[in-house]
């Protein structure tokens, strides 16, 4: 294993307390920033040579939606005993017992939430043509006006994209009550697991109170957006939607705005306001530094701007997603480094998988082909 950044490491304008954490285990949550993080996660195990719970064969997530089985991670030794990780941050849906079988008792587990009204409108625009509730319907605002239409209980795992899927992901219900006491034993039981869940909406912030818990270093957590779509692939939603928005993804709102609370007083009581402005302030410098570095014209570009196949973003629904040209005439080390942290999520994987387990078939991406 190769030499970790150790406890002399300068964080945060002070000293590491203790070694870097290096299991960690990140619930992806869909249309939530989570394919950047999930960025970070797959670049700091291949620097430091950690070993990544990945999905089995050919596949590409671990068993969504369906809950999470631990045999749903490739391993050396299909039959030998369960092997553990150090990083696991494919989508899943959360099922702790399953999970404790392939990551390490001491693991720290964090996951990240958005503003429903908005990862549903990001949903929408995804899983158009994937999520049954979705086809056909001419608009998000559409389907708000009346969701009962198109949504179909009984196929919940097929909709789960459509209603309350950020609940659906920690294991939850997404059709569940809303009931008062339900609610807050959930939140409590996410409080109990997670160590921390971050909001999308201050993903800077959140990446430097990340840093902060892990005890990484800066460029650990300096990422470009993966898997954003160009504005014109953004659609308006109207404050009457936003208002049904919010009543239809009841659970979920609930789960933001309990976490967004929780997120806030952590910061505070961890770093305070004026050390995280200078964090911050520096995150958003050394990411300006390394876009001016690694990328052609320092910008994202839309799919047929990007000249090398293997960093073209898978494309979904009517999202136009971006992706990043490197620069010409870089050195080799930083080639490799700037690769990294421009690769999509999909090829990402599909390298990691490569590396780890180099006597199984490679997993193969169709769209590449």
């Amino acid at each position: 294993m190769l030499p970790l950044p150790g406890g002399t490491q300068s964080l945060l304008g002070g000293q590491a307390e203790g070694p870097p954490v290096i299991n960690v285990m990140f619930l992806k949550t869909h249309k939530t920033a989570s394919s950047t993080v999930l960025n970070i996660l797959f670049r700091f195990a291949e620097t430091h040579n950690l070993s990544v719970a990945l999905p089995v064969g050919s596949h590409f997530h671990l068993g969504y939606p369906w809950y999470f089985l631990a045999r749903y991670v490739e391993r050396s030794e299909p039959h030998g005993p369960q092997q553990r990780f150090n990083i696991m941050c494919n989508h899943l849906r959360f099922n702790l017992p399953e999970v404790q079988k392939v990551m390490p008792n001491d693991t720290f587990y964090f996951s990240i939430i958005r503003n429903p009204v908005f990862q549903l409108e990001s949903s929408f625009t995804y899983y158009r043509d994937y999520v049954p509730a979705f086809r056909g319907v001419e608009s998000l605002d559409a389907f708000l006006a009346s969701p009962w239409t198109y949504y179909n209980r009984s196929a919940s795992l097929h909709n789960a994209l459509a209603r309350n899927n950020m609940w659906f992901d920690l294991g939850f219900d997404n059709n569940g009550q809303e009931d008062e006491g339900y609610v807050r034993a959930r939140l409590a039981d996410v409080e109990r697991r997670f160590q921390l869940v971050l909001v999308a909406e201050y993903f800077d912030e959140s990446m430097v109170l990340l840093r902060h818990l892990l005890r990484w270093g800066l460029d650990d957590v300096v990422a470009f957006r993966l898997n954003s779509r160009s504005a014109h692939s953004v659609a308006g939603v109207t404050v009457e939607g936003q208002a049904r928005a919010k009543r239809w993804c009841a659970l979920d709102w609930r789960l933001y705005q309990h976490f967004n609370r929780t997120f806030w007083a952590r910061v505070h009581a961890e770093l305070g306001p004026r050390r995280l402005r200078s964090e911050v302030t520096r995150l958003r410098a050394r990411r300006r530094e390394l876009m001016a570095q690694c990328l052609q014209d320092g910008v994202a570009k839309n799919k047929s701007q990007i000249t090398d196949p293997q960093l073209r973003p898978f494309q979904s629904g009517q999202a136009d997603i971006l992706g990043y040209n490197l620069r010409q005439g870089l050195d080799n080390q930083t080639q490799r480094m700037c690769q990294r942290m421009v690769m999509p999520e999909l090829q990402y994987m599909a390298h990691l998988y490569a590396l780890q387990f180099p006597e199984k078939d490679p997993k193969h991406i169709p769209f590449l082909e």
